[in-house]
């Protein structure tokens, strides 16, 4: 007998959101096992799919996001917005990215509303990898260098570099800071365009695999604070890649730094969903993405893969599936007993927090995951 008899897929509601959160082929997976999924009517069109193939899949359309939060596990894309609070409730099951030690209101919410919550971010493997995080890491990383290109042009207020430069003249030189799933893809492709990339990370291991692998293509360099100073003062281009698996990205990158920086550089802060690494970030949207701080253009984008939501889906989606069935048919307690990669998933159950990172960013108590799951 499953857990789970209902799920629902609402439509994404954060700034120019095209992702969703299942496809039609998860949706036949899900009908197969007896488990009915509603998906609210236009869910899938910002990412190219239509209500007639969800339809074709199994699906019903629903017309209201109600309809579609009122079953007993909802998934989504991106954390609950404000006007999504009133839909939490004690006997929902909620699994999608949550990055709540940089969303304290909605930590809030779900504490509050007493729900279950699972966070992409947090799902981690024995290894310490993070399954559910890395096809986005790796769909942001690949268009991190793609985005700052676009913002170095002159029109788009930069500095008018073009990344491979031209022959003669020198490329744009590119400093990633943090050389995870995120940095690794975004050096790789900003290497790609011809430009000339530093790496910085701390992990000496890691610097060597991707020493073996680009064979010198990219510069790598130990992270250490002058290190930093001296890469970003001479950056066209600077990619922020940090992570700290569910909490707060450290900022290492100072104010005073980016007063050092040329005037018409730029900054693409891909660790904005978890607070930011660089200091003067503040987060924005697709339809308004670049402020100016000290002359140096900031993009901080908090859902970067939401602007090619076809690739991001599809990506996001071949890895979530497994997980959302073994939650679906286990219910939370099964699934989190049977599969410890789901349980460093659990970020909030009846009224507790569950993962320590969020509980020590937001100063609040908190409760073993197992411990919440008995209780």
């Amino acid at each position: 007998m499953t857990a789970v008899s209902t799920i629902g897929v609402p439509r994404e509601i954060k700034t120019a959101e095209g992702r969703v959160a299942m496809t039609p082929d998860g949706v036949r997976e899900f009908e197969r096992l007896g488990i009915n999924v509603y998906v609210e009517t236009g869910a899938g069109e910002g990412a190219s799919i239509p209500d007639a193939d969800y339809v074709a899949a199994g699906a019903d359309i629903v017309p209201t996001a109600a309809d579609a939060w009122a079953q007993q596990m909802v998934v989504k894309v991106k954390e609950p917005k404000p006007e999504e609070f009133a839909h939490l409730r004690p006997d929902l099951t909620l699994f999608t990215y949550l990055h709540l030690a940089a969303y304290p209101e909605v930590a809030k919410a779900l504490v509050a509303a007493g729900t279950t919550g699972f966070a992409y971010e947090t799902v981690q493997l024995d290894t310490g990898a993070l399954p559910l995080l890395a096809p986005m890491s790796e769909v942001a990383g690949r268009l991190a260098p793609q985005m700052g290109a676009h913002f170095m042009e002159r029109t788009h207020g930069g500095r008018g570099v073009l990344m491979g430069g031209a022959p003669g003249v020198r490329p744009a030189r590119v400093v990633v800071l943090g050389a995870g799933n995120v940095g690794w893809n975004a050096a790789w492709i900003a290497a790609g365009m011809e430009a000339e990339v530093v790496l910085i990370d701390k992990n000496l291991d890691r610097l060597r695999f991707v020493d073996q692998i680009h064979r010198g293509r990219i510069m790598t360099l130990a992270s250490n604070r002058g290190a930093i100073e001296r890469s970003i003062a001479e950056a066209d281009l600077v990619i922020g890649a940090v992570l700290v698996a569910g909490g707060r990205a450290p900022v290492i990158v100072s104010e005073d730094m980016v007063r050092t920086m040329k005037p018409g550089a730029v900054i693409v802060d891909v660790a904005v969903d978890q607070g930011g690494c660089i200091e003067t970030t503040r987060e924005t949207t697709h339809n308004d993405p670049t402020y100016v701080v000290h002359g140096v253009v900031h993009y901080a984008v908090g859902n970067m893969p939401g602007a090619v939501p076809n690739t991001s889906t599809y990506a996001l989606t071949n890895a979530t599936l497994p997980y959302q069935l073994e939650v679906a048919v286990h219910g939370s307690r099964g699934a989190a007993e049977r599969n410890p990669a789901l349980l460093h998933g659990l970020n909030t159950h009846r009224g507790h927090v569950t993962y320590a990172a969020v509980a020590e960013a937001l100063s609040v108590p908190f409760v073993e995951p197992a411990t919440a799951l008995a209780g």
